[in-house]
């Protein structure tokens, strides 16, 4: 498969549990990274999505990868749920067609979805803000990695952006199937924010960025986070950066 690291990213299935599921280490559990910027366990949450969806993937999970891939017909099957969502929900039908698009690959996107929520849950309460700050500065690219030196890719943050959208095209999958809605429901703004703090950032990929301005990210956050899953469908039509 042709999967690049940030699209496995938005295909990632979780991180090691070092915890029982809603139970958020405290930072000073986690091992000093000389050299590392920004949040400890931000960093620490996006750098173990990274080594379950691309460096570590199990036989199970690559498996889940092929099968996605089959269904939407090209190799990346993130990048082809985005793009069956954008031509689905622009025609009469939606979104009862796409969820009849997505229905014979139900189990796939189940496991998908049960394995991200355990790992966000393994970092952060469901109803923390601290989560939605991960996904800020996510989309800042201020969280520094040197774990990562050797990809080139030392900052943790979307690559490329619109990957954002393919995120956003197979959650909608997964609610529309009944697959942890209410979860994806909450979770679906807070991407949309991430997206929108990295259009107005444009961070590097692999030096250190600054930080936006705090009332920037605030008045992000503001308009963001209350978005309805319908309310984003709109916005995340809009190629590569927010209308707005």
């Amino acid at each position: 498969m042709s999967l690049n690291r940030r699209s496995l990213l938005t295909a990632s299935i979780g991180a090691s549990v070092l915890l029982l599921p809603g139970v958020a280490a405290a930072a000073s559990e986690f091992p000093p990274v000389p050299g590392m910027l920004g949040d400890r366990r931000a960093n620490e949450m996006w750098y173990q999505f990274d080594e379950v969806a691309f460096y570590n993937a199990s036989q199970e999970i690559q498996d889940t990868y092929a099968r996605l891939a089959a269904h939407v017909g090209v190799p990346n099957f993130v990048d082809g749920f985005r793009d069956v969502w954008l031509d689905l929900s622009a025609k009469p039908g939606y979104p009862g067609t796409y969820a009849d698009f997505a229905r014979p690959v139900r189990r796939e996107l189940q496991t998908l979805s049960t394995l991200q929520l355990t790992s966000f849950d393994t970092y952060y309460s469901p109803n923390s803000t601290r989560f939605a700050d991960a996904f800020g500065w996510f989309g800042e690219g201020v969280l520094f990695d040197p774990r990562r030196a050797a990809l080139e890719q030392q900052v943790h943050t979307m690559v490329p952006i619109t990957n954002y959208h393919g995120w956003h095209a197979y959650l909608r999958a997964m609610m529309l199937l009944g697959i942890d809605t209410v979860r994806w429901a909450r979770i679906n703004p807070v991407i949309g924010f991430a997206w929108a703090v990295q259009a107005v950032a444009n961070p590097s990929a692999n030096t250190p960025n600054p930080s936006l301005p705090v009332g920037t990210v605030s008045a992000l956050r503001a308009s963001w986070l209350p978005r309805t899953s319908e309310r984003l469908d709109r916005d995340f039509k809009s190629m590569p950066y927010p209308a707005e």
